[in-house]
Parts: C-alpha cells; sequence; structure tokens
C-alpha cells in the first residue's frame, strides 16, 4: 500500500499496487500545474481517503487529453483523477512513499523550454506517444 497526498494533506490517498511506469511531460500544462513527472496507477488501485470536498478540476483543450484535478486550498497537483479509463497519470511528487521506478519516456519534447536538458536515455516523442 502507498500513501499519497498533496502538500497541506488535506486529500490523502491510498494505492494498493504500485504504478505501473512512470513518465515525464514537457507541455506547457503539466510544467505550469508542477505535475510534469508522473506515474501511472490502476484506477481501481486508488482510494481516497480524505478531501473529496477540496478537489477541483481543470479541464483540457484540444490537443490535451487529461483534465487536471488539484487541492482547492494548497494548489498541489493530483492528475486525472475523474476521467474514465483502466488506469491514468498521477503525479509522482505526491507519493509519500518511495517509488521504485525511473523514467520509461518523455513527451511534449516540442514545448521543452530550452533551458531543460534531458539527461537520462529514455524514449522521446514530440508530443503524446502513440500506442500500437
Amino acid at each position: 500500500m502507498l500513501r499519497d497526498s498533496c502538500c497541506c494533506g488535506t486529500i490523502r490517498f491510498a494505492v494498493s499496487e504500485p504504478p505501473s511506469m512512470m513518465a515525464t511531460c514537457h507541455c506547457i500544462r503539466c510544467r505550469k500545474v508542477g505535475a510534469a513527472t508522473f506515474v501511472f496507477v490502476k484506477r481501481d488501485a486508488v482510494t481516497l481517503l480524505e478531501g473529496e470536498q477540496a478537489i477541483s478540476h481543470f479541464e483540457p483543450e484540444a490537443d490535451y487529453r487529461y483534465r487536471r484535478s488539484f487541492c482547492s486550498i494548497c494548489g498541489t497537483a493530483l492528475g486525472e483523477l475523474g476521467g474514465g479509463g483502466e488506469s491514468f497519470p498521477m503525479p509522482a511528487n505526491c507519493f509519500d512513499d518511495p517509488l521504485d521506478l525511473t523514467v520509461r519516456f518523455h513527451e511534449f519534447v516540442a514545448e521543452k523550454p530550452d533551458w531543460l536538458t534531458i539527461c537520462d536515455g529514455a524514449r522521446q516523442f514530440e508530443r503524446h506517444p502513440v500506442s500500437g
């Protein structure tokens, strides 16, 4: 069981299965909300323990897939909590417990700022990776 929370501790989760992978998004939205490095968690493995009333959402514009959830008190990015799908991205920085993962890929490298250098050998994608 992994513990997950916002900065102020109002919102707390338990994650019953380890995340499947870690990645870094370099899109403008993820950088601005502080959610650039994320992990994929199974939706049915996440249990909200406290703070549902403090969760707010920001809807995506075209070309972006995920609705952003955040704590309305401290502003911590919480990932895409309310959408569909079997799994969803959750910011790695929300986990209180250590994660035994490394970055598998970088996405939206076309939006990466010049001041940031990618220093690992993970795959890089201009936009969202295309499965198949």
